[in-house]
């Protein structure tokens, strides 16, 4: 006998999603937002799967995606960074929710009859292996009517660990959640938005300081300390919440650049020793934007900032301490020579020595007005002889782990 809707939602899911949003607050950046909404959908539904598409113009791009099933058979964090979009029409099921602001329900995906609205593919099933059957497709909408994103979510848990039919009560919950999502979707997007209009505004001194650069730069300074963090067995919280602040701190590396005149900046050839020891400014001006810092991001910002051409070995600059530069330096800006030592080791901030490597390795393996691009394998050589040197050589070797997740970054945030 089937089972009838339940009118009356359980207080303790409903207080378990407010929960979730109150947290959401302290959510900095869009992919860790959107992790984190992803899972709890899947946890109140019983998916083992799901996929969060943004809306970009009149397409959905692929944000963000998790499978259970197949994370040990593919690297999911390189769909992650995948760059694939859909159109909003009838040619996909979650392209047809954004069209319609409605949610789609389907049993089968196989099986959509041949006069629906809407329409499966199952290529990526058959190169995969995978076999969708169950599908919840939710728009997410604003409280300005508008769909900003649609949370797909797929093979609900069913008898004898087959996938079955999402539930009316899943449904509803889902719903619920997708409701209150808008808002901590649209506060990540500003996010980054505001991250990269300060990106951007480098970018008008230096051609070189481009957004994808910049993203680039977060999101292999993001994977680095994911790998290094499960290297060291530390706590999900901790990793998280550390990856989540580093992702968006580590695109703001070299926003002092806009304290460097052009002429230095632009200048097709080698630097003279008097210009380059202008251009090391550029990490003071950079933590200087943060010298009042007004939460966990400005702190981990200004430490970046000004440390991020430190080296291992304590050959770097600047010749500060501390997250925040002293206000002497900033006074007196021609300091020559650093009468306080350069940073080394682990004195370096850990944020500061992840993303100095990932830095080198985006510069290297990018065209610069002054050289032409390294192929990977060259960059990857030299990153190997500098650990110890350069660079930390734990970092080193978490960044080697990575695999095809630095390319799937490198294609995801292509130079113009």
């Amino acid at each position: 006998m089937p089972q009838k809707r339940q009118t009356a939602r359980s207080p303790k899911t409903v207080s378990r999603i407010l929960e979730l949003f109150s947290s959401l607050r302290e959510l900095t950046s869009l992919d860790a937002i959107l992790e984190r909404i992803l899972s709890e959908a899947r946890e109140l539904s019983g998916a083992e799967a799901g996929t969060v598409f943004l809306r970009e113009g009149d397409r959905l791009g692929f944000s963000y995606v998790q499978n259970d099933r197949l994370s040990g058979v593919e690297n999911l964090t390189e769909r992650v960074y995948q760059s694939a979009s859909l159109p909003i029409d009838g040619s996909s099921i979650a392209g047809y929710a954004a069209l319609t602001g409605q949610t789609v329900t389907i049993e089968d995906a196989w099986a959509i009859p041949e006069g629906a609205p809407y329409h499966f593919n199952i290529d990526f099933d058959k190169r995969s292996g995978y076999r969708t059957r169950s599908i919840l497709s939710l728009p997410v909408v604003n409280s300005r009517g508008k769909v900003v994103a649609v949370m797909q979510l797929i093979n609900a848990a069913g008898p004898h660990g087959r996938p079955g039919p999402f539930t009316p009560e899943a449904a509803d919950y889902a719903a619920l959640l997708t409701h209150h999502a808008a808002a901590a979707i649209e506060t990540g997007l500003m996010t980054r938005e505001m991250v990269l209009r300060m990106v951007r505004m480098a970018e008008l001194r230096d051609p070189s300081e481009t957004g994808p650069h910049a993203q680039r730069v977060g999101a292999y300074a993001a994977e680095i300390y994911h790998a290094l963090a499960l290297a060291r067995g530390a706590g999900s919280g901790v990793l998280k919440r550390t990856k989540d602040l580093l992702s968006v701190a580590a695109m703001l590396h070299d926003v002092g650049k806009v304290g460097i005149p052009d002429g230095i900046l632009q200048k097709p050839g080698p630097l003279t020793p008097g210009e380059r020891a202008i251009m090391c400014r550029h990490t003071w001006h950079g933590a200087a934007l943060f010298r009042d810092p007004a939460s966990e991001l400005d702190v981990m910002a200004a430490d970046i900032a000004a440390h991020h051409h430190q080296r291992f070995d304590g050959a770097g600059y600047p010749a500060c301490k501390g997250p925040l530069l002293p206000q002497e330096y900033l006074d007196q800006p021609d300091q020559p020579d650093g009468s306080l030592a350069p940073l080394a080791g682990q004195d370096i901030p850990l944020a500061a020595r992840i993303v100095g490597l990932a830095d080198v390795y985006d510069a290297l393996i990018s065209r610069r007005v002054y050289k032409q691009a390294w192929p990977d394998d060259q960059a990857r050589a030299h990153i190997a002889r500098e650990s110890g040197g350069h660079f930390d050589p734990e970092v080193v070797r978490a960044f080697f782990s990575l695999g095809g997740v630095v390319t799937a970054i490198r294609e995801r945030f292509p130079d113009p």
